[in-house]
C-alpha cells in the first residue's frame, strides 16, 4: 500500500499524521464504537436473561419461545464478536500489526452492528408479539429493522457521497 498518497491526501485535508498515527487513531475509534455496541447489547442481554424467571414466561407459545432463544443467542453472538476484537488485540499486541488490527476490528464492528440490528428488531418483534399479538410483533419488528437499516446504511452512504470535510 502506498502511504505517501494517503499521507499527502490527509495533509491536504488538514491532518498531519503519519500512517502509524492514523492506524492508532482508527483503532481508538473502533474501540470506542465497540464499547457503545457492547454496553447496549449487555443491557439487552441482561433483560433477556431475566425473562424466564418471570411468571408470564410459562405462557409463551412455542414460536415465542423459539424467538426468545434466537434472541439470547444473538445477544451472545454480538458480545462474543465484539470481544473478539479485544482478544485479537491481546494476541497481536506489540507485534507491529496495528494496520491488520484496524482492518479486522472494522470487520468485527460491522458484524457486531449487523447482529445488533437483528437483535433489536427481534426484541421488538418478541415484546410486541407477547403484548399485542402476532401482527403487532411483525409490524414492530419490521419497523425497527427498516428504521435501523435506513439510519445505519442510507444515512452514512449519503454522507459518503459528499466526501468533503470543511472543518
Amino acid at each position: 500500500m502506498d502511504t505517501t498518497n494517503h499521507a499527502s491526501a490527509d495533509t491536504e485535508r488538514g491532518r498531519h499524521e503519519t500512517p502509524t498515527e492514523r492506524w492508532d487513531r482508527n483503532w481508538i475509534d473502533i474501540q470506542q464504537e465497540l464499547r457503545i455496541v457492547q454496553t447496549g447489547t449487555q443491557i439487552l442481554a441482561g433483560f433477556l436473561l431475566t425473562l424466564p424467571f418471570q411468571q408470564r414466561f410459562s405462557t409463551l407459545t412455542d414460536a415465542q419461545e423459539t424467538v426468545y432463544l434466537v434472541l439470547v443467542v444473538l445477544a451472545v453472538v454480538v458480545t462474543v464478536v465484539a470481544l473478539s476484537a479485544v482478544a485479537t488485540h491481546r494476541l497481536v499486541f506489540r507485534q507491529r500489526q496495528k494496520h491488520d488490527l484496524v482492518r479486522v476490528g472494522n470487520a468485527v464492528l460491522l458484524t457486531a452492528l449487523i447482529a445488533s440490528a437483528l437483535l433489536f428488531a427481534g426484541t421488538v418483534l418478541f415484546v410486541f408479539d407477547v403484548v399485542v399479538g402476532d401482527a403487532g410483533g411483525l409490524i414492530g419488528g419490521a419497523a425497527v429493522f427498516v428504521g435501523t437499516a435506513l439510519l445505519w446504511t442510507a444515512l452514512p452512504l449519503s454522507l459518503r457521497r459528499t466526501r468533503r470535510d470543511d472543518g
